[in-house]
């Protein structure tokens, strides 16, 4: 993959190696020979890409590159809008919903110079861990054919681990960019709510949803971040990050790092190796003068806290959804469907519930980050697993606190004391610590 990625391909294309156009035209190639198995991609635009690179080329003969991302191939989560082709959300009954305007975060990547090659596979509405998608295919992980690449980005994840390229753009609800980063060995931001603007994005959740990007390295993950993170006056979530704010971080003493770690017996339903290589992590973090604090988030409890995300993502799915429901049944799954029926007739008081839980866990999550850098846990409590077998209930257990209580989460891989499928490690922050965080998640990736 390491050919793939955003800063190599600058390199090559501002040293003359290579052009935008033999970039895109290459990425293309990597799509017809891969994608038949793969099934990463929902939609593709070659004529656009294509005429994107030749502009791009110009600009860069000429002198005025538009930065570090012009003429760099990125791909788009199947539910966030780009002009002129459906925005599906993986939902069969949007199969003709023809974008007319582009998502804000899309037009940013085009002022960057960055070509959109197309849509990505994802788990029908955003809502599941697998993207097993009974219409567009069942996407494969690349490092492991035949098991799931996540979800519910798990187009964005494959398409990046694949090396077709080596940035996309997921959503984020309850982990549906750091599941699929951690079960493809990539690494994904769960911005700060509000962060990167979600305008343009057909949401499963209007309280939950995010939109982050998934990159191959750390390096390239910060150059998204930097061209994503801008305030639009239009999305009425998006919100302007602190005066200073960079993402950019200087150099850190690893003795004045204080990472949280929560209490043992969250992992205790850990997979064996998940549970092996965070210990043996903390232990090298420690070694180095690390300083680790142990935590205790009261009102957290995973499983109910996931729950709690489960039915405020049915009941808001419910209530956007409801009326294509009405129209065009077969137009989606029956399990979605079901989810989406249950969300537009659950009691009034399990669904104030469920919010009052994520409020809860909000106070309480940020009640114990302050003087802390981050929150140090696994991603997910396993690794990427069979399409054939049952998706675990817990996938989404530690992931679901940052979309909660709306606080940036970063998965970045480790490698597996058995050396099998990587291992995730997930740090929560502060509000607006996103640079941070994938600052500190390079230093502890080399220890």
């Amino acid at each position: 993959m390491s050919e793939t990625t955003a800063i190599n391909l600058c390199d090559a294309l501002c040293s003359g190696q290579t052009t935008a156009l033999a970039v895109i035209n290459a990425a293309f190639d990597e799509i017809t020979r891969k994608d038949p198995q793969l099934k990463a991609f929902i939609e593709t635009t070659p004529e656009t890409a294509r005429a994107d690179a030749i502009a791009s080329d110009a600009r860069r003969l000429a002198g005025n590159s538009l930065g570090p991302l012009d003429g760099i191939p990125v791909a788009i989560k199947g539910n966030i809008a780009r002009f002129g082709i459906a925005t599906t959300a993986g939902i069969r009954a949007f199969s003709n919903r023809i974008a007319t305007e582009d998502a804000f975060v899309v037009k940013l990547l085009q002022s960057a110079g960055a070509i959109i090659l197309g849509t990505l596979n994802m788990h029908e509405g955003a809502l599941g861990g697998t993207t097993d998608n009974p219409f567009w295919g069942q996407c494969q992980n690349p490092l492991a054919p035949g098991f799931t690449p996540g979800g519910s980005s798990g187009g964005s994840a494959a398409a990046v681990a694949a090396g077709i390229v080596p940035i996309t753009l997921g959503s984020d609800t309850m982990g549906s960019v750091r599941i699929p980063a951690a079960y493809c060995g990539l690494w994904g931001l769960k911005p700060t709510a509000g962060l990167i603007s979600n305008g343009g994005l057909s949401h499963l959740s209007w309280t939950l949803d995010t939109i982050g990007p998934i990159a191959t390295n750390s390096t390239d993950l910060t150059l998204a971040l930097s061209i994503l993170a801008k305030y639009d006056p239009d999305c009425m979530d998006s919100c302007r990050a602190p005066d200073g704010w960079t993402t950019h971080q200087p150099s850190t003493d690893l003795g004045d790092i204080v990472l949280g770690v929560p209490n043992d017996t969250l992992l205790a339903d850990c997979e064996p190796e998940v549970k092996a290589a965070f210990n043996h992590l903390l232990s090298a973090i420690q070694a180095v003068g690390i300083q680790t604090l142990s935590v205790d988030i009261l009102e957290w409890q995973p499983t109910q806290l996931r729950r709690a995300g489960l039915l405020v993502s049915e009941a808001e799915a419910g209530h956007l959804l409801g009326a294509t429901l009405d129209k065009d049944a077969d137009g989606f799954s029956d399990s979605f469907r079901d989810m989406i029926s249950y969300g537009r007739t659950a009691p009034g008081s399990k669904v104030a519930a469920a919010y009052r839980c994520l409020s809860e866990v909000r106070s309480g999550v940020c009640r114990e980050l302050q003087g802390l850098d981050a929150i140090i846990l696994p991603t997910t409590p396993q690794r990427a697993f069979s399409h054939a077998s049952p998706a675990p209930a817990s996938q989404a257990d530690f992931t679901a606190l940052a979309n909660a209580a709306g606080l940036p989460a970063l998965a970045f891989p480790i490698p597996a004391l058995d050396h099998g499928l990587p291992i995730s490690i997930q740090l929560v922050g502060n509000a607006f610590s996103d640079g941070k965080l994938i600052a500190l998640g390079e230093i502890l990736s080399s220890i």
